[in-house]
């Protein structure tokens, strides 16, 4: 007997390992997001606060997705880089 028949498979492991490499080196996986649900007027305001708070040009800040809810309001998801390098 060899000692190879006892041993796991290690395509499992290989698959998690090159996932977990791929999300180190892709920034959108580091992503900060936060979601809101306002009224027009209060959506502009705190959009505009994140981009005070986080530039731009540092935390690549930006309103990933909105829409238009049933009773007016807005929902949108801004997303910045957690620390700016």
């Amino acid at each position: 007997m060899t000692s190879g028949q006892f041993d796991p498979p290690l395509s499992g492991l290989r698959r998690q390992l090159q996932r977990a490499r791929q999300a180190e080196k892709d920034p959108a996986a580091h992503f900060v997001r936060e979601t809101f649900t306002l009224p027009r007027e209060e959506a502009r305001i705190k959009a505009r606060e994140w981009f005070e708070r986080y530039p731009k040009a540092a935390y690549w800040t930006q309103v990933e997705s909105w829409r238009l809810v049933d009773d007016g309001s807005v929902e949108f998801t801004m997303r910045r880089l957690p620390t700016a390098d």
